[in-house]
């Protein structure tokens, strides 16, 4: 038995690779999409494409998905690349590679940061779904840096309800296209599923409230490096956010961004990283702060930017 989705490609990811489409549209990791064009799963206007066809918009493409048991116990699987920042009883602090998916999920054959965990001997003791124990928020697959995990039940319900009540400080560093008008300010615009693609989100009247501040760090050639502070936790709210001010993130063609700059500058994914993360520890009550480095990508991408 299988599923099928017929999808018509955005402009957005217009020049894109077709396994990269078919990862972004449909939410899976590089190397499932890779699998299904292998397979013959995906059809492009009616002809199987090869994995290194560039999509262009406007067009078909029907993807044929084998039906997959959701995933109902962590794989332990180490992930490359993840760093354990802290570890303590009660808290786990770990820096998350691009990637990896926060825990398994039905379509996801990637590695995971609780399976992860699982493989290197961190226990986590919480109740709840087994699939997402001790998660009190997430990365996306494809965005990097820095997360906290609850090891015991009263570390994830005291860190839950600090989440809730955005009392957690969240840093992330990004690379906008051109230069904002105002060197630094807030968005404050509702997020919602995008009436037209529901892989996508946009600013919705009917949307959740979602508050974003920047502040510009360096100016680029054609690109500006901001320090960003989120209020809400919204899916994709930066990304959402600065593409609404006509400054989408550099290597996120989905939310608007030019391809080619991304391919000009090495990127394969969205420059965004989650740099710092403040919050009152559940166990001492003393507040913490942990800190990131950019990986080698957005190093990269950063000082081709700088035209270094």
């Amino acid at each position: 038995m299988s599923s099928s989705r017929l999808l018509m490609v955005p402009d957005g990811l217009a020049g894109e690779r077709v396994d990269v489409g078919i990862s972004r549209m449909l939410g899976l990791s590089r190397t499932r999409a890779a699998d299904l064009v292998t397979a013959g799963h995906v059809l492009v206007d009616g002809r199987a494409p090869a994995r290194s066809t560039r999509l262009e918009p406007g067009v078909m493409v029907h993807v044929e998905l084998p039906d997959e048991k959701p995933a109902v116990e962590v794989r332990p699987q180490i992930a490359e690349g993840m760093s354990l920042i802290h570890q303590d009883d009660d808290i786990v602090v770990i820096d998350k590679p691009v990637g990896v998916a926060a825990h398994p999920s039905a379509g996801w054959s990637g590695p995971t940061v609780l399976g992860h965990l699982a493989a290197a001997g961190v226990e986590i003791r919480t109740s709840g779904d087994p699939e997402r124990q001790g998660i009190v928020s997430r990365l996306d697959v494809g965005t990097s840096g820095l997360m906290v995990v609850a090891r015991t039940e009263r570390a994830y319900t005291t860190l839950k309800d600090a989440f809730r009540a955005r009392e957690v400080g969240k840093v992330y560093h990004a690379i906008c296209q051109g230069t904002p008008d105002q060197p630094r300010g807030t968005i404050e615009a509702p997020i919602g599923r995008s009436p037209q693609h529901d892989y996508k989100f946009a600013v919705r009247e009917d949307g959740k409230h979602s508050v974003t501040h920047y502040e510009t760090l360096e100016e680029l050639q054609g690109a500006t490096l901001l320090r960003i502070g989120l209020e809400t936790g919204r899916t994709h709210q930066i990304r959402v956010h600065m593409s609404a001010l006509h400054h989408p993130l550099v290597g996120d063609p989905l939310y608007g961004a030019d391809p080619t700059l991304a391919e000009r500058v090495g990127l394969i994914r969205q420059w965004l990283h989650a740099m710092e993360l403040t919050f009152v520890h559940p166990a001492t009550g003393r507040e913490v702060t942990y800190t990131s480095q950019y990986p080698s990508d957005l190093a990269q991408a950063l000082e081709a930017l700088r035209g270094r």
